[in-house]
């Protein structure tokens, strides 16, 4: 059985050249070194624990899971509360158990 955490992971990055100077990582997404993100993500604790413990692509990957989140729980960026909702899922899709779907999500069917 594959270590979830590997490069087997869907999704996982495919082997890039890294160019010298590049700030590296170990991602808790991935388990491995890989590049860092180039400054803090978030305000506050978590902010600083994503920058160090996060890889640009594991980033890109929250990203994308955040967009479904605003949508699905139709949260407004601007309010204090939706912030929190945004930063507890933050919290659980890198340092938890994983990120939850929300309740009665549907993932969109595939274009083809």
């Amino acid at each position: 059985m594959a270590d979830e955490k590997c490069g087997d992971m869907p999704g996982a990055p495919a082997a890039e050249e890294i160019k010298p100077g590049t700030r590296m990582v170990k991602c808790v997404k991935f388990g491995k070194e890989m590049p860092g993100l180039e400054r803090v993500p978030w305000a506050g604790a978590l902010g600083q624990r994503v920058f160090e413990n996060v890889s640009k692509e594991a980033w890109k990957m929250w990203i994308e899971y955040s967009k479904m989140l605003m949508n699905e729980y139709r949260l407004n960026p601007l309010d204090p509360q939706s912030h929190k909702i945004m930063e507890e899922q933050m919290e659980q899709f890198f340092f938890g158990e994983g990120a939850k779907l929300p309740e009665g999500y549907v993932a969109p069917k595939a274009k083809g």
